[in-house]
């Protein structure tokens, strides 16, 4: 069969490539166009539009490139026509991936949508939408499935795919390449400040602000290759850290504390148990906006999943040098880490164990054998 895939950043590259992969193994003739990245690239996908020039961060970001957008999306109707695929399979990214399934389902194409938008946050409405226009939702975060359940949606959760990813990473020894960049005798802080240029400007320049308050850990910036090194080594420049690329499992793995960009990484780091400091900072318009529209008590997924503070989140103003070299402190404290550890082995439970992307591939399969 012919899969068409969406996914438009990188967490959706990684989920999207494990469930290729899930899917080869149950059809034999499984072929796929995709938009994404490296990873579905190197699970046998055709990749016809890279993530990174997809991903506008913010309510103003995206009025400034609504032209591109608008093209994005036209190119993506016709792709389609041309390919003409059997099934087509959606990861997040849903400011794009819905208006394709309205128009995919206009087209008689069959829709399936792997990890949900984040509708019960904002843009409850979209709910009309999904069930409209796609046949079958897989939601990976717990709570997701109840929220669906009150709008008489019925969509199948299947756990978290984040969970293979990691165990399958545990299970490998440190790359030497890493090694070999770290001190063994400093603790190593992590710095993930995101996967977009825009976010990585923005918070790894606040990041950074610490590091000479901490002269007995060594810092190490997690980079995506994507971005470029000359990036990164500009903001920088002048500050003792180190760079690696392609590494931020690996370097997890090493970490004994991070601080984090809001996103898909906030539950990377938790489920690596690393204590970590949250951090957000918006364009002030977006921020705005977003205030009045969102409808979540917390912006990290570890908090959101768990329905209490297990990490401290630092937002807009509040991020600054003093308060995260606090939060920073505070997750050194033996007791603080006992209680954050704990934490986490409950949400780890919460998830739904291992096999996401299996589950998730033999039901998009038995649904397209019917």
């Amino acid at each position: 069969m012919k899969y068409y895939l969406i996914a438009g950043e990188a967490s959706g590259d990684l989920h999207a490539s494990n469930l290729m992969n899930e899917l080869k193994k149950r059809d034999a003739n499984a072929t796929f166009r995709c938009w994404g990245g490296d990873l579905m690239k190197a699970s046998g996908g055709d990749v016809v539009k890279h993530y990174r020039d997809l991903a506008f961060m913010g309510f103003a970001e995206v009025l400034l490139n609504l032209r591109t957008i608008l093209g994005n999306l036209k190119f993506c109707r016709n792709d389609i026509r041309n390919y003409h695929p059997d099934a087509i399979i959606l990861v997040d990214y849903p400011g794009f991936n819905l208006r394709i399934a309205e128009f995919a389902h206009c087209e008689g194409y069959r829709v399936f949508y792997y990890i949900s938008p984040q509708i019960w946050a904002w843009k409850q409405s979209r709910v009309k939408k999904i069930k409209a226009f796609v046949d079958k939702m897989f939601v990976i975060l717990p709570f997701e499935k109840e929220f669906y359940e009150k709008h008489n949606y019925a969509v199948e959760f299947v756990g978290h795919p984040l969970l293979d990813a990691i165990e399958s990473t545990k299970a490998q020894h440190i790359p030497t390449t890493l090694t070999q960049k770290l001190q063994q005798d400093k603790p190593v802080i992590a710095l993930l400040p995101g996967s977009r240029k825009q976010e990585v400007s923005k918070m790894l320049k606040t990041m950074l602000q610490v590091v000479p308050n901490f002269p007995d850990y060594q810092f190490v910036v997690a980079g995506v290759h994507s971005i470029g090194e000359e990036f990164y080594k500009k903001i920088c420049d002048g500050y003792d850290v180190k760079i690696v690329f392609n590494a931020t499992y690996p370097l997890l793995q090493s970490a004994f504390a991070a601080l984090v960009t809001s996103g898909t990484a906030t539950l990377e780091t938790a489920l690596f148990g690393v204590p970590e400091v949250v951090c957000y900072r918006a364009n002030s318009i977006s921020y705005q906006i977003a205030r009045k529209v969102i409808k979540v008590k917390y912006i990290s997924l570890v908090n959101l999943i768990m329905d209490f503070p297990v990490v401290q989140e630092l937002i807009q103003h509040i991020l600054n040098r003093e308060n995260l070299t606090f939060a920073l402190q505070k997750i050194s404290e033996p007791e603080i880490r006992k209680k954050i550890s704990e934490n986490y082995s409950k949400l780890y439970q919460r998830l739904g164990g291992t096999g996401a992307s299996a589950r998730t591939a033999e039901l998009i399969f038995k649904q397209m054998s019917t």
